[in-house]
């Protein structure tokens, strides 16, 4: 799915909210957040809570490395 491929794009560089990936990609916060509920779900994003906010970011390195390879291979294909 392109869009959670953008979600995961953008946590790769830091951890967000929902508020911020949704403006970073300008896109509503429900459908963000009904994104990132299937991220969590398949393990590929995990959430911190701190106070009210939720914090998303990747996983794990092995997200990171999957993600960029298979990038690279989109690209020289």
């Amino acid at each position: 799915d392109s869009t959670r491929l953008r979600i995961i794009s953008v946590l790769l560089d830091e951890e967000m909210n929902v508020g911020d990936i949704s403006a970073k990609l300008n896109m509503t916060e429900s459908a963000v957040s009904h994104q990132l509920r299937g991220l969590r779900q398949m393990h590929l994003v995990r959430a911190r809570k701190s106070g009210r906010q939720v914090f998303y970011s990747i996983e794990d390195d092995h997200v990171s490395r999957l993600f960029s390879l298979g990038l690279e291979h989109v690209q020289h294909g």
